[in-house]
């Protein structure tokens, strides 16, 4: 008999369940307990969440314990008081109670006063520099599938093409994160018990925002507009690197199947924000603002037939005479290397004399730029979030996938340039169950069926050993000077002799990915960053937009302390307030010559990182403008002009209007929707 539930136009109605599963689920609204942070898994109808685990359960009682003595303190309803500071202060120690160890910096007299919750907070003063943002072209307006990765199982996941359920191998799994299980991460939960949990729950819903978003420059989710609102209205950024990645392949005319570009406009046209967009986009801000708020980076297209491309000659060349880039973006990872031209491009290592060398000489050849450019010859390399046949023994274990057997040369050979390692190398893409089991296999909730995992380690060569968290680790040793050939088996990187002074550990991913769903390993990489790179050498960057809004990993990163134990036991220093300025913001500023002076905060005309008018950046975005046009059009200016400079277009005709922006005020309303489980 149909359920009674299934009337038209309800949500039942709607979702995919049988009868059978309606019976054993109900509204997530109808909750009694509705948290600052999710406390039990949530489905929008198009699968069954998985029941509330053990330590989901523990967590919500003790977040009902604390809110109801605090409450009844303070004189308040429950639902304010969680509605307030003090309902996310209660819900931090929580946490903290539940795990057993101290990963945030929460006092229990934050529950009781706004003004401790915001001492401990992130401070008004600080100067964060993010390392690592990303725009898509307005000419794309397609669902982001990493957005859909941080944003948890919902409607926002299933249109960004990530549904839990999905048959992979012709297996039908029932895991949510779509890293679970699959390419060399094995199956099981996360730290907290769950298979897929949001990691900004303060700004991402399973339901909302919507994955894209308008098809406007300037309301799209992941368009122009949006990073200006995002990084520099409702986040304390100071400053940011625009990013972007020659990652794409090329599908020719009339045909279906992609392939390698063999010339630098074919993997143009497929790039979600191309070099010379980057520097415009970063014009475009920085002349609104009336101050240096936005970089961009250059891409580096490798190989000696990428000096010679048919249509812009040599590629670094043109950019430097059409973009003036701030620094350089590379991904070994990409087919980008051309080593003739018209030839297919290819995957690269940093160490390739014939491939990459070539590049490298080219920008140095350009050092005048260092005048106005201080961080042209930083050079950022994507290394990491590849977990398909790289794990040891594997076909893919090699530079070009992001181990870094490539980094003593390279950074030997090449003094003068600053190697920047994005995400830190870290080799599990999206989902480190596994690390976690390299530190302590007694954490893992493994299904019954699941085969053991037993911890590894490696030892440096002053005979200090961690736990091994696959190419992270090795990566921190090499940086450091404290790796001994060997020690990683499957390695072939030369011993680091010496501290490489030139190379920097980035946290862009690799810290969002971990500081919520397993903190432990977060707590293990950061700790290993600390000892072998120092902090001065790791630099913060946020992957925004793609996991919403910046200011959670911001706060996040500013509460985060290694529990004692975990420090003793392996020697780690611990991530004092002096190293959380470095990391947020002043290693970065020195690398590009920014005055990144405490006093220097954004918010005035007279400061030193003023906001201009960036709050009517609406007005000047709109379909028709020259910016809207720029992010709509190929990704270069034409008539392509090799060998020439070429001045740069600036759209600096902006209104001296400026509008106050401000966040709503109230309270936080905590109420999910979806449905939950109530039956087992």
């Amino acid at each position: 008999m149909a359920s009674d539930k299934r009337y038209p136009g309800s949500r039942e109605e709607d979702s995919w369940f049988s009868d059978e599963q309606l019976d054993e689920v109900a509204p997530a609204e109808c909750e009694s307990f509705q948290g600052p942070m999710p406390t039990r898994m949530i489905s929008n109808g198009e699968y069954m969440p998985h029941p509330q685990t053990h330590q989901q359960k523990h967590v919500e009682h003790r977040i009902k314990e604390l809110a109801e003595m605090a409450s009844k303190k303070l004189g308040i309803s429950r639902r304010a008081f969680l509605g307030q500071s003090g309902g996310m202060a209660a819900s931090f120690l929580a946490v903290n109670e539940v795990f057993g160890k101290k990963f945030f910096k929460v006092d229990p007299v934050e529950m009781f006063e706004p003004a401790a919750f915001a001492e401990n907070g992130t401070p008004n003063d600080l100067f964060v520099f993010d390392d690592q943002t990303h725009i898509v072209r307005s000419s794309i307006n397609s669902p982001q599938g990493l957005r859909a990765l941080a944003q948890g199982p919902g409607s926002v996941s299933t249109a960004g093409g990530y549904f839990p359920g999905a048959v992979v191998g012709g297996v039908t799994r029932v895991y949510g994160n779509p890293n679970n299980g699959t390419g060399g991460n094995p199956l099981g939960f996360d730290e907290g018990g769950d298979p897929w949990r949001c990691w900004n729950p303060a700004q991402l819903s399973p339901d909302y925002p919507p994955n894209s978003g308008p098809p406007t420059t300037d309301l799209g989710e992941f368009h122009l507009g949006q990073y200006i609102n995002r990084m520099y209205l409702q986040s304390q950024t100071s400053v940011s690197i625009i990013s972007n990645a020659n990652s794409a392949l090329f599908t020719p005319p009339g045909e279906t199947v992609p392939r390698p570009a063999t010339r630098i406009s074919e993997s143009l046209q497929g790039e979600i924000l191309t070099g010379w967009q980057t520097s415009q986009c970063r014009d475009f801000i920085n002349n609104l603002a009336g101050s240096t708020r936005a970089l961009a980076h250059a891409q580096i297209y490798p190989g000696v037939g990428n000096l010679h491309d048919p249509d812009f000659g040599d590629y670094v060349q043109w950019q430097v005479e059409n973009m003036q880039p701030d620094s350089w973006k590379g991904y070994t990872i990409a087919l980008a290397a051309s080593t003739a031209p018209n030839s297919a491009f290819t995957r690269w290592r940093l160490d390739d004399e014939t491939v990459a060398y070539p590049i490298y000489a080219a920008i140095v050849r350009n050092k005048h730029m260092l005048k106005d450019h201080p961080g042209f010859f930083n050079i950022c390399i994507h290394k990491g979030l590849s977990a398909v046949d790289t794990g040891p023994g594997g076909a893919n274990n090699i530079p070009q996938f992001g181990n870094p057997d490539d980094m003593v040369k390279a950074a030997s050979d090449w003094p003068e340039l600053n190697f920047i390692i994005y995400h830190s190398g870290i080799r599990p893409s999206f989902w480190v169950l596994q690390s976690l089991a390299d530190i302590d296999s007694s954490k893992v909730v493994q299904p019954s069926n699941a085969a053991p995992m037993q911890p590894t380690r490696l030892t440096d060569s002053d005979g200090h050993t961690v736990p091994n968290i696959r190419w992270s680790t090795q990566f921190a040793m090499i940086a450091g000077g404290r790796y001994r050939a060997g020690a990683e088996p499957t390695s072939r990187s030369p011993s680091s002799t010496r501290r490489l002074k030139n190379v920097y550990a980035e946290l862009g991913t690799t810290m969002a990915s971990m500081i919520v769903t397993f903190p432990t390993v977060w707590s293990h990489l950061i700790g290993q960053l600390l000892y072998y790179v120092g902090d001065d050498h790791i630099v913060f960057g946020s992957d925004s937009l793609w996991y919403g809004g910046p200011q959670w990993q911001i706060d996040a990163l500013w509460r985060f302390q290694i529990p004692d134990d975990i420090a003793r036991r392996w020697g780690y220093p611990q991530i004092d307030e002096k190293a959380k300025r470095n990391i947020l913001g002043l290693n970065s500023a020195r690398l590009y010559g920014l005055n990144a002076d405490k006093n220097a905060v954004c918010g005035n005309k007279n400061e030193g990182y003023r906001q201009g008018d960036l709050y009517s950046y609406g007005l000047h975005i709109k379909s028709g403008s020259y910016i809207d046009g720029v992010l709509r059009g190929k990704g270069y200016p034409e008539p392509i002009v090799p060998g020439r400079s070429a001045s740069l277009l600036r759209n600096d005709n902006f209104s001296n209007l400026r509008k106050q922006y401000a966040e709503m005020g109230g309270l936080r309303d905590n109420t999910r929707f979806g449905f939950m489980r109530t039956r087992t």
